[in-house]
């Protein structure tokens, strides 16, 4: 019986992602155009915080919305709403982005110039953590309502971004969610995150989150 090859898929996949999203990062380093990949679970407040980031950031940069969806353009239209460029990048079935169509979804926002794109990636703390989308900064979010196990369940979300923002913390008084325990967890995962507690809803916390990512949009424009 002839020897049976082995090729590892998912490796070879993974290497030409990566240098397909070093590209894409150094073409929007000249572009001056800053992109964030903003991933969570389905239902963590991810629209609504983007909505929030819009409200206290569209006077001060250019804004572009992608939104990452196995299906339907809810999303988009929401973004779209408020007069913000937007469009839906439905996946067929695939859980998560990866450089190859944040690449097409840059295309199909067209010639305008932005100085902040953000990325909705699909909802779930699993496959979005494993593809490099080519932005710049990686975020997530952690709602309360999720519980504060979710760093022991899905440690390479954690260990990967850039920015974690808790969310929903006008839930606190309800529920059983021990904040310091999250804390501590996610900082042994990874010591140079940045961690803001925010309510998307009540926009509590939110400016130190938005301080946060236009000091970034700004030193990625200087460099």
């Amino acid at each position: 019986m002839s020897q049976i090859r082995i090729i590892e898929v998912k490796e070879n996949i993974l290497a030409n992602n990566d240098q397909q999203a070093q590209k894409l990062r150094e073409s929007l380093r000249q572009q001056h155009t800053f992109l964030l990949n903003l991933m969570s679970s389905p239902g963590s407040g991810k629209t609504t915080l983007i909505l929030k980031t819009i409200e206290l950031l569209r006077d001060k940069l250019r804004i572009g919305v992608m939104e990452a969806d196995i299906d339907s353009a809810v999303d988009a239209e929401k973004i779209a709403a408020v007069g913000i460029p937007a469009i839906q990048l439905r996946t067929g079935g695939l859980c998560h982005l990866d450089c190859a169509m944040t690449s097409q979804g840059l295309a199909e926002l067209g010639p305008e110039i932005f100085d902040l794109i953000i990325i909705e990636n699909v909802g779930n703390l699993v496959c979005p953590a494993e593809f490099d989308t080519g932005a710049v900064k990686n975020a997530m979010i952690l709602s309360v309502p999720e519980g504060d196990d979710k760093p022991l369940k899905y440690p390479l979300m954690f260990s990967t971004c850039d920015a974690l923002l808790i969310n929903k913390i006008d839930y606190l008084t309800i529920a059983d969610f021990d904040i310091e325990a999250v804390k501590k967890r996610v900082y042994a995962l990874n010591s140079k995150i940045k961690i803001f507690e925010v309510s998307a809803k009540t926009g509590q916390g939110m400016e130190a989150w938005c301080d946060w990512l236009y000091q970034e949009v700004l030193a990625w424009s200087e460099a």
